[in-house]
């Protein structure tokens, strides 16, 4: 949580010196549209992870069951981590090193530069220097392409809650639902040991996880929400 304030205070720093203007130019201010948003953001975001579980799930062969020593206690506790780790991770990149950019190069390259980073970022956390360049291809396009959803929801929106609900909706089911992330076993774990995915399989989770996902998001945004 120190970290996350920090980030906030920096964030406002870097706007009063550069611009003379008050964070609230990110769209931090929870008004009626912004929470609606939200809301529909993460949901859509959670049913598309839902979707992607239990597809390779079903590809593998695996079946998910209920972790008995897992409580609500450590369900509340696994979806403040999400809830940090995703608002921290919407400072550094849909705040206000994005809102400089788009108003000094415009928000299309803006985006661009943000999805980039957001790539480059995850071999460090992913720690994927050590696995190859494939996999470091794999990762940069995957996440890449969720940076310049998360990017341009915030572009078009004017507003930090979209990406941020959009984020969220995502890494609540895959870690604290499906065991997905580095906080372990969490509600639901895999049982058996499963198969390897086939080359089409794997296809398919790519394509799904760094074009249908971003693309039908950016259109539905695009369409839908407004500033």
């Amino acid at each position: 949580m120190l970290g996350l304030i920090i980030e906030i205070a920096l964030s406002w720093l870097i706007l009063w010196l550069v611009f003379r203007e008050h964070i609230t130019v990110l769209g931090i201010k929870p008004t009626a549209i912004r929470l609606k948003q939200f809301a529909i953001g993460m949901l859509i975001m959670a049913a598309l992870c839902l979707i992607n579980q239990l597809s390779q799930a079903n590809f593998s062969g695996v079946s998910y069951v209920r972790n008995p020593t897992y409580g609500w206690i450590e369900a509340l506790n696994g979806t403040y981590w999400t809830i940090k780790a995703a608002l921290f991770e919407e400072f550094i990149f849909r705040g206000a090193i994005l809102y400089f950019l788009i108003r000094k190069i415009g928000g299309i390259w803006a985006c661009v530069i943000s999805a980039i980073a957001f790539g480059i970022y995850h071999w460090f956390s992913y720690n994927m220097f050590e696995r190859g360049l494939v996999p470091m291809v794999y990762v940069f396009l995957m996440t890449g392409a969720a940076g310049y959803m998360f990017a341009y929801s915030f572009y078009k929106t004017k507003s930090i809650w979209v990406p941020f609900g959009l984020h969220f909706g995502w890494i609540v089911i895959s870690i604290v639902f499906f065991s997905d992330g580095p906080l372990g076993e969490s509600m639901y774990i895999a049982s058996g040991e499963g198969e390897d995915l086939s080359n089409w399989e794997q296809l398919w989770a790519f394509v799904y996880q760094a074009l249908v996902v971003p693309i039908a998001l950016v259109l539905f945004v695009q369409k839908y929400f407004k500033s």
